[in-house]
């Protein structure tokens, strides 16, 4: 309806302003023309009109300056000798042009006034006046097309806006019924949804989401299972043995040597337990506060440490280190080094080879550590990172191993900044490659 209102009010100015241009143009002619006699007289002024028959309007009124009709074209009514106070010549005889114009009962009805001025001498007034009824039809048409198109034009955008909120409603319906069923755990349920607009949009990003929240949980799941499964049997072993001591009269040797079993059973659930809290650690979302440590050192102390295990293994460390400086915790270089060497030692064979490098490349320092040792098939590179994973279960559950140890290095290693990778030795063994972002420390006024 507005757009109705809108139309037909401009159709309507456009028809009043070239009625407007129309009326002018003739009254300024018929003054120019009524000038140019000497005198403003009934005859003349009479003459003067009937001469100009090009000028045709419904009405037209000639008068003197006290508003008396020296002319009226009307031959019925006519108001010639006779006062005219119409409200345009009143108004004119002041000095003004008047234009008034009006749309109703399906015609179009104009009026002029202009004063007939000489010299700045009043001397009368031009009134003309149209009735014009084509104008007036044409404007009704225009109406009730525009009526019309109006009402056509409301009734397809009320369906329209219905088709669109019923299929936005269904559309939502269906991603409500995704996110109901993933509350409830049914990560599957996938939204499917086609287009480009937002709810498409909304749509995939859901779907992914359930698939991160799906493999999170599998993991999860997988990741319980593996560590009830670690802790359950060394507890198996420290009941057996427990209850065997009960049970069963035996020397004091033979109680020895099982109490002495109980105590690594228990030393090795430790190690898992500690463990499984680092990757706890490892997993929230805290950081623990940076701190310049000096790599050379952390790795001398970590050779120190591990060189009883690798005499008693018969295997020879060999270490190479630069000055290098890292902006993390120490504590984590030492746990990356730590495992990598020990790994590196307990998987090795006899009369083995351990080899440690630091250097600074670029921007970076990297540590590589190498061994002499049985390797890791070619099928086991991908999942050597993997929680609980065993590249030979029997010979990783004979060395103590958790199958946690590269899961925490590489941990470790992203929440440094940093990437890890591993490949087989040409000779036998394998080389672990640790990438970590040097520390420039630079001096005041540099």
């Amino acid at each position: 309806m507005l757009l109705n209102v809108y139309t037909s009010s401009t159709m309507r100015s456009m028809i009043f302003a070239a009625q407007h241009r129309s009326l002018e143009d003739k009254a300024q002619l018929l003054v120019t023309a009524l000038l140019q006699t000497d005198e403003l007289q009934e005859y003349s002024v009479r003459q003067t009109v009937n001469s100009m028959e090009h000028i045709n309007t419904t009405r037209t009124i000639v008068t003197d300056e006290s508003a008396v009709a020296l002319y009226d074209s009307l031959e019925t009514g006519s108001a010639q000798g006779k006062l005219v106070l119409f409200p345009e010549i009143m108004t004119a005889l002041g000095g003004d042009d008047v234009f008034f114009c009006r749309f109703e009962q399906e015609a179009v009805e104009s009026r002029t006034a202009v004063p007939l001025m000489r010299n700045g001498e009043l001397l009368g007034v031009v009134y003309l006046m149209e009735y014009d009824t084509d104008q007036g039809a044409l404007i009704s048409a225009l109406q009730r097309n525009v009526l019309s198109i109006s009402v056509a034009l409301e009734i397809a955008i009320i369906l329209m806006s219905f088709f669109f909120s019923t299929a936005f409603s269904r559309r939502m319906q269906r991603i409500l019924h995704s996110v109901r069923s993933m509350r409830g755990g049914d990560y599957a349920n996938k939204i499917r949804i086609k287009g480009h607009d937002e709810l498409a949009r909304l749509g995939r990003e859901f779907n992914e989401l359930a698939e991160r929240l799906d493999a999170s949980e599998q993991q999860r799941r997988q990741f319980v299972s593996d560590a009830s499964h670690e802790l359950k049997t060394p507890l198996a072993s420290i009941k057996l043995l427990s209850d065997s001591i009960l049970q069963n009269e035996m020397d004091a040797q033979t109680q020895r040597e099982f109490i002495e079993d109980i105590g690594r059973e228990a030393d090795r659930l430790g190690r898992l337990t500690q463990k499984l809290l680092t990757l706890t650690k490892l997993d929230s979302a805290l950081e623990e506060e940076r701190e310049m440590t000096q790599a050379a050192q952390t790795v001398d102390k970590v050779v120190r440490m591990l060189r009883p295990l690798a005499k008693l293994r018969n295997v020879t460390i060999e270490c190479n280190t630069q000055d290098a400086t890292l902006m993390m915790v120490e504590d984590d270089l030492y746990q990356i080094v730590f495992n990598l060497t020990e790994n590196a030692i307990k998987y090795n064979r006899n009369g083995g080879w351990v080899g440690i490098n630091l250097t600074c490349e670029d921007e970076n320092v990297v540590l590589q550590v190498a061994d002499s040792g049985v390797g890791i098939p070619s099928e086991s590179m991908n999942y050597v990172f993997d929680r609980f994973y065993r590249v030979d279960k029997g010979r990783s559950r004979a060395a103590g191993g958790s199958g946690l140890g590269l899961s925490i290095v590489h941990d470790m290693v992203k929440r440094n900044y940093g990437e890890i990778t591993v490949e087989a030795r040409s000779e036998g063994g394998t080389i672990f490659t640790v990438n970590l972002p040097a520390f420039e420390a630079k001096e005041d006024g540099v």
